[in-house]
């Protein structure tokens, strides 16, 4: 099938679901950690496309979630900013394959891009499923 480069944040339970299911479906993967990564602004921009700036970030991540980030405010070079010093509010998981780049898991466009099981689930494969008390999405300790 596809090799897929997939950058995601150790630990979530949402990318290893999505990496389950990109193995299933036959696709090779290149993981890697989002959080790690040595991001430039121009390399990381590339994985939004046409998206609304806010679709970058992730809304679990706790400074969105507490509201003290409005990524609808933001414009793309602040957005990207924050990102860089703060990967954690990047959307994942982020996904290079086929000379394309994208951000997020819906699986309806993953299933046309690089196809997916017909049995894998539909839906939200993004929202953080973690409890609201265990502060969601936090940076994972250093080993």
């Amino acid at each position: 099938m596809t090799q897929v480069v997939f950058y995601e944040k150790p630990g979530c339970a949402n990318n290893a679901r999505q990496k389950r299911l990109l193995a299933e479906a036959g696709h090779r993967l290149d993981v890697r950690d989002l959080l790690a990564e040595p991001w430039t602004a121009a390399r990381l921009r590339a994985f939004f496309g046409a998206r609304p700036v806010a679709e970058w970030f992730n809304a679990a991540a706790p400074r969105v979630k507490s509201g003290e980030i409005d990524p609808a405010a933001l414009d793309a070079e602040a957005a990207l900013a924050l990102m860089l010093a703060e990967p954690l509010l990047i959307r994942r998981p982020l996904m290079e394959a086929e000379g394309r780049r994208a951000a997020g898991f819906d699986p309806a466009f993953v299933d046309r891009w690089i196809g997916l099981s017909p049995q894998a689930p539909q839906g939200d494969l993004e929202s953080c499923r973690g409890a609201p008390a265990a502060g969601a999405c936090k940076t994972p300790a250093a080993s």
